[in-house]
């Protein structure tokens, strides 16, 4: 039976037909699918969901300055998919186990990913600050849907062991124009593996917009793979927490896979490198502006007396101190000796490596002897 709120015939860019729990002027709305999801979050709880937020919302914005000063090579912003980000990574036991792409900086601080685990990649840095074994998060993927691939023979592996867990799979509405992902789900729903496939669906995949790739809303291909699914207000992280609190229970409790679609938006640019000016409309930007997930949590908070001053300034220190121990981990970095490049490429030795280190060391070695020379 296909879990889904949203009507066959919803056109694939419509941001009302969506499971939703808060509304944007923060209105608290019933849900007999999500309800029983979220019935143990109380005012504390839902104080703990607005602080990430606002705290991923700084960091991120804390990134694009990095870039923007020259300390970063690239960013790419999330502002926007703050709920959709933590209300799915909070609904995660600590045993599961996410893949993601490279936007999902929510989740990587969710898992307990440290300052400079969050630039010194996009530093150029290293190959990969995080060590996955101790946040629960892959290495992020650029290759554009491959992480779902990942996911599902994760979940295959959860499976052979035994084990009451499930992965994630994050990627965004693009990546649903590659094979991978029809793949992924083709395995996923054959084998009935532990995987919860979240496509986070901010509207346009860089410059191309969602209703070019599909004239359905995006959680309607996973039925035809076998895999139930929900469409849910991604600026809501309410429903979104309670979504992948159901998709997760369900993987755990070997029932198979689940798909959530959360939409929501992207409010800055793709990367730091690109311009949204050039493919977007401003009056699109402010209608999502209206929509924004971290107001109509504090908007819900202030109605029932659980948002004040010291409140704000508290999540606003909170902030100011993850973003000051970020930027010192970035500016302070040193670049490592180029031959530790290839330390941590394979567990064990391997022949070809040893070759390319001393390929590489002669190669380094040969500026030293021009450096002589000219002396």
């Amino acid at each position: 039976m296909v879990y889904t709120l949203a009507p066959v015939t919803a056109p694939v860019d419509s941001v009302e037909d969506v499971a939703r729990l808060l509304s944007p002027d923060g209105t608290r709305l019933p849900d007999r699918h999500l309800d029983a999801w979220v019935a143990d979050v109380d005012p504390p709880a839902l104080r703990g969901l607005y602080r990430d937020m606002a705290v991923l919302r700084r960091v991120d914005a804390e990134g694009v300055a990095l870039q923007r000063q020259g300390q970063l090579g690239l960013w790419p912003p999330c502002r926007g998919q703050e709920a959709t980000q933590i209300g799915s990574a909070r609904a995660m036991r600590r045993e599961d186990f996410a893949f993601t792409s490279y936007r999902e900086l929510g989740v990587f601080l969710t898992r307990g990913a440290t300052p400079a685990d969050v630039v010194l990649t996009w530093r150029g840095e290293t190959h990969s600050s995080m060590d996955p074994a101790q946040v629960g998060v892959a290495i992020p993927q650029i290759i554009i849907g491959a992480q779902t691939v990942h996911a599902v023979g994760y979940a295959m592996g959860i499976q052979r062991d035994g084990a009451e867990a499930a992965s994630m799979a994050y990627f965004g509405d693009g990546a649903m124009s590659e094979g991978d992902v029809g793949e992924a789900m083709v395995f996923a729903a054959t084998f009935g593996a532990p995987v919860v496939f979240l496509c986070t669906n901010n509207q346009w995949a860089i410059s191309e917009p969602v209703s070019l790739q599909s004239r359905i809303p995006l959680s309607r291909r996973a039925p035809g793979y076998g895999i139930p699914s929900i469409r849910v207000d991604g600026n809501d992280v309410l429903a979104c927490l309670a979504a992948t609190r159901w998709a997760l229970d369900r993987a755990r409790t070997g029932a198979g896979p689940a798909f959530i679609e959360a939409v929501t938006y992207r409010m800055g640019p793709h990367t730091t490198s690109d311009d949204p000016t050039r493919y977007r409309d401003a009056a699109e930007l402010a209608f999502w502006e209206q929509r924004d997930p971290l107001a109509r949590v504090e908007a819900h908070l202030r109605s029932i007396g659980e948002f004040d001053d010291v409140f704000r300034d508290e999540v606003a220190a909170a902030a100011d101190e993850l973003c000051g121990a970020v930027r010192t981990a970035c500016l302070d970095a040193r670049t490592p000796e180029p031959l530790t490049m290839l330390d941590d490429v394979y567990a064990e030795p391997h022949p070809a490596l040893d070759l390319q280190r001393e390929r590489l060391g002669a190669y380094l070695a040969s500026f030293a002897d021009d450096e002589e020379a000219r002396a």
